[in-house]
């Protein structure tokens, strides 16, 4: 049974791609212009099953807006992917390297691939999204266009991949949240990963104190995040990620940490995703 996922971006796009990898080729995406819109479709469309968003970068670090997203949202976390971000020269069939002139992408997929574009005079033009360049030399026909983009895209919307892998780092991932309503969302099987959100009372050593708890707990830390609690003087909030053998480890700790913090929430208890 296919599924339908909300992402932000266009089909073809990276986003498109973790879904894929997370719930099969047959996952039928429903694109959003930004990260708000999947945040906020996914929390009232009653027929989606979902919503993929990125979360941080090996490269570039965290999406803090994000964070932030998820933390007003009512949505539970159900699993992650880790998706290497390959970059693919991507022009329309029969076009050769010699014919091209203009490059179309996203800014960040443009940066992406300096050391390869700073080979040639081509002329660079920004766009909003890397699928949606793919779409436009598709639908244009030109052979003096191309776009840099993903795989997916390439096969989507069928052009050709010219030159592979043109990024100039080659280990660059980005970490993508499945994210879920509470009542829909469905619980993994041995899970081994959670993410949490707490706050601190802001007296000396209360940080410290919960970290100690965690650490004794035999809790791995993967990820410690703050943010400025708004309205307060320098007070803040804490995102975490926790790794564990076992989920009684990991609720035990939790309830230790419930005397130590002054809030605590759990977003979501989910299996780790794996590096490909």
């Amino acid at each position: 049974m296919s599924r339908n996922i909300h992402i932000q971006g266009y089909p073809g796009s990276f986003h498109q791609e973790a879904a894929q990898r997370f719930f099969g080729k047959d996952v039928e995406v429903i694109p959003c212009a930004t990260f708000k819109d999947v945040v906020k479709r996914t929390a009232i469309n009653k027929k989606s099953d979902g919503g993929i968003m990125a979360i941080e970068n090996s490269i570039a670090g965290s999406i803090l807006p994000n964070y932030n997203l998820l933390r007003k949202s009512n949505l539970a976390v159900t699993g992650e992917i880790y998706l290497q971000i390959r970059q693919n020269l991507l022009v329309n069939p029969g076009v050769k390297l010699g014919d091209i002139k203009e490059i179309h992408s996203h800014t960040m997929a443009l940066q992406q691939c300096d050391d390869f574009l700073d080979k040639y005079k081509w002329k660079l033009v920004e766009t909003d999204d890397t699928a949606l360049s793919a779409r436009q030399i598709h639908r244009t026909g030109s052979k003096h266009l191309a776009a840099i983009g993903s795989k997916v895209a390439a096969r989507l919307y069928g052009l050709k991949i010219i030159v592979p892998d043109i990024h100039t780092l080659k280990k660059n991932y980005t970490r993508f949240l499945v994210l879920q309503r509470q009542e829909a969302a469905f619980k993994a099987e041995q899970p081994d990963k959670a993410s949490v959100s707490f706050l601190t009372d802001h007296s000396r050593g209360s940080l410290a104190k919960v970290l100690a708890k965690i650490s004794a707990g035999g809790i791995n830390l993967s990820k410690l995040q703050s943010f400025p609690v708004p309205g307060t003087n320098f007070k803040y909030s804490f995102h975490a990620d926790m790794e564990f053998d076992s989920p009684g480890k990991f609720y035990k700790v939790i309830s230790q940490l419930k005397g130590l913090t002054a809030a605590i929430k759990i977003y979501g208890v989910y299996k780790k995703g794996l590096w490909k």
